[in-house]
């Protein structure tokens, strides 16, 4: 059983496997092959992958050629998928669906294709989890960004010369990276508040000392959908939170979005006018500007500042933190890849018809196969 790990470096700093991983890759039968330089940016040198049993390989599309399994970080190239013998797996964060998503390509090259980020969120596939892995040190990370532009102390102190009262700060989303964040803003020293449309969620911002801000009426008390995430709400429950929000946000320090609906834009909650209320100093961090933003005026992998002096950080990324989310990532990989394996074998068998699996597949044997996705293909 061939295992070959992808380089991601040109556009993500992290890795797909780690030395742990590749030995226990070994345990079940599988020989490693990586390319060269894909644990550089997550601090992992090529010496500690041949040290841990696995052989390098200097291009993607050598690596991937007579590989049974390829592991990635995002969604191999068109030139990469094409290059895989057909009935590979490959297993990555596919961000299926984007208009863009290549689920031809991959279906056409007869790749069986696997999105991390499909898996299903029930207690087996908890250690296969890379949506709460990796959101969990994006919110964490968006602090330490915030932090790092705002120009006071996020804690009160008390001095000698005065009290510096504790710095206000404003999450709004309460998923995976917005619990983190308020988490960590706590620890910093922070008063912290948050919103969210799911009406679990206002038990668990307030388990974490935080304040919950939100519209309470009958359509956000029905406003949960399936697997826990948030579902759009009617334009009437937007205007109204909308300016409860707004009157929040005018005596925030630092305000953090995290607001993701599945299969849709990132929903716009803080607009222009929202930010000119706040004061000269003040930091955004929008880490849905992949999706579209939440922020009007965020831009992508840049930090905007707006005539006011206020900044809206649109380059919060995971690769910051690119060692840490590689460690989790890989072994997320390894969680899902070892359900896969015969041991007895050490050779792939795969249940299709396992949930984890079922719900995760994209393409086999020429065709899409996900229900979410699955189309006739151009003869």
């Amino acid at each position: 059983m061939h295992i070959a790990v992808l380089s991601d470096k040109m556009t993500d700093a992290r890795v797909a496997a780690t030395p742990e991983t590749v030995r226990k890759y070994e345990t079940l039968g599988g020989k490693v092959s990586i390319q060269g330089g894909a644990g550089g940016g997550a601090g992992i040198a090529d010496k500690d992958f041949e040290d841990a049993g696995a052989r390098l390989v200097p291009d993607a599309i050598s690596v991937v050629k007579d590989a049974d399994i390829v592991l990635a970080v995002n969604r191999p190239s068109g030139d990469v998928i094409r290059a895989c013998k057909p009935g590979a797996i490959v297993i990555a964060t596919m961000d299926p669906h984007r208009p863009e998503a290549g689920l031809d390509i991959m279906a056409s090259a007869g790749v069986s294709a696997f999105a991390m980020e499909l898996m299903p969120r029930i207690t087996r596939a908890q250690a296969m989890d890379v949506l709460s892995s990796q959101a969990n040190l994006s919110g964490y990370r968006a602090v330490i960004d915030a932090s790092a532009e705002f120009t006071r102390s996020l804690p009160m102190m008390m001095t000698a010369a005065g009290t510096v009262p504790a710095a206000q700060i404003f999450v709004m989303g309460a998923g995976v990276a917005g619990l983190q964040a308020i988490a960590t803003a706590r620890r910093l020293g922070a008063v912290v508040s948050a919103t969210d449309v799911r009406p679990a969620a206002k038990e668990q911002v307030e388990s974490l000392g935080a304040r919950f801000v939100a519209i309470e009426d009958d359509e956000f008390k029905a406003a949960e959908a399936s697997g826990g995430y948030a579902k759009e709400m009617s334009k009437e429950y937007q205007a109204k939170q909308a300016e409860l929000v707004a009157t929040h946000i005018g005596r925030q320090d630092i305000v953090i979005t995290t607001a993701l609906i599945p299969g849709r834009p990132a929903p716009k909650l803080v607009t222009q006018a929202m930010i000119e209320t706040m004061r000269a100093g003040s930091v955004l961090v929008d880490l849905a500007v992949e999706r579209g933003g939440n922020i009007e005026g965020s831009k992508a992998g840049e930090i905007v500042t707006t005539a006011r002096g206020v900044k809206i950080i649109g380059n919060s990324t995971i690769s910051k933190v690119a060692a840490t989310a590689s460690n989790l990532y890989a072994r997320n990989l390894y969680s899902f890849v070892s359900t896969m394996v015969d041991q007895s074998k050490s050779g792939l068998a795969v249940d299709w018809d396992d949930e984890l699996v079922k719900s995760t597949n994209l393409t086999r044997d020429g065709a899409i196969v996900h229900p979410a996705f699955a189309k006739a293909l151009p003869s």
